[in-house]
């Protein structure tokens, strides 16, 4: 089953990204969509098992505010790494580059 039909993990909040990563993006040939849709259904990318387990942590109480954390996923282009950060309070979800956090 493709990605995308899969059920999402946690809400967005409002979805941005920065000036620098949608050039970036373009410049790649990346659909920024593409890479929402697999931080929101928990394909966390490249990320560190440490990250990983604290993204799982994270999504898996999405029904108790103090147990949220922020969520992080990068992902690797032909031309270097992408971030996708969700808030911890479900607010936003950003996609940036990493000189950008």
């Amino acid at each position: 089953m493709p990605d995308r039909c899969r059920s999402l993990r946690f809400n967005p909040g409002r979805l941005l990204i920065t000036p620098g990563a949608m050039e970036f993006l373009e410049r790649a040939g990346v659909d920024p969509l593409e890479l929402l849709g697999r931080h929101l259904t928990g394909d966390w990318g490249c990320v560190c098992q440490e990250d990983r387990e604290a993204n799982n942590d994270a999504t898996a109480h999405e029904d108790d505010e103090d147990r949220q954390a922020r969520v992080l996923s990068a992902y690797e282009t032909t031309l270097g790494r992408v971030w996708v950060i969700t808030e911890a309070d479900r607010s936003a979800t950003t996609i940036l580059l990493p000189d950008e956090y």
